[in-house]
């Protein structure tokens, strides 16, 4: 393959690492918003935190507004707030594994850049190194699709209770927009690869001939 196609491949995958690890930090995948007399509640749920937002308006001594707003977050979701032994224990343990999932799927982003890194050290490591890239990439890419499928499930089927409110956030489609772009690169490694194997100029440079050519 060209150093092009790779420099390409590790732009794309280094955008989808940073997608990742935005998203996953993010506490933002859900957003649900309640009213209750003079306050509204905004609730945040990232895969590892919980964020509560409180803001209170009351009629002042003189005829104006007193306004109170707090801003809080904890982990999520806990044992004891979130009935984690109790009634919400398999939500809490489908949330936990897309939580794993997400971090697995980092690492593997992060283990394509070196592999691309490595490849492109030489010019017999090019014509090879696309295999392992490809894989990489694709696991990773599959690694988030869970993680989107996960929460979208508990998301759509209301598992937790407070979802019924809930709207998706910033981290809920920077994960798709992630595995997106990373199955569209996988396969774009492997066709580009593929071709380069069999020696099209556009895939693998003038140079390059069919791996087992003397």
């Amino acid at each position: 393959m060209r150093k092009t196609s790779y420099a390409i491949t590790f732009v794309a995958t280094l955008a989808t690492l940073i997608l990742n690890i935005l998203s996953a930090r993010l506490p933002d995948w859900l957003i649900a918003k309640y009213e209750f007399g003079n306050a509204q509640y905004t609730v945040r749920y990232g895969l590892t935190e919980r964020c509560e937002r409180k803001f209170v308006s009351l009629p002042g001594p003189d005829g104006g507004s007193i306004y109170y707003e707090d801003y809080s977050c904890r982990g999520f979701p806990l044992s004891v707030q979130d009935s984690c032994d109790g009634e919400n224990r398999r939500f809490c343990a489908a949330w936990s594994s897309a939580q794993y999932f997400s971090e697995f799927g980092i690492g593997l982003a992060a283990l394509s850049i070196v592999a691309l890194l490595i490849g492109v050290s030489t010019h017999s490591r090019r014509r090879r190194i696309w295999r392992a890239v490809a894989g990489l990439v694709l696991l990773h890419a599959i690694f988030q699709v869970v993680v989107f499928g996960i929460v979208t499930d508990l998301y759509r089927k209301e598992r937790f209770p407070a979802f019924e409110h809930a709207k998706p956030g910033s981290g809920f489609i920077l994960n798709f927009v992630s595995w997106i772009v990373g199955l569209l690169v996988g396969f774009g490694v492997i066709i580009t690869g593929i071709a380069a194997d069999k020696g099209k100029r556009w895939a693998a440079g003038n140079r390059y001939r069919p791996i087992g050519d003397a």
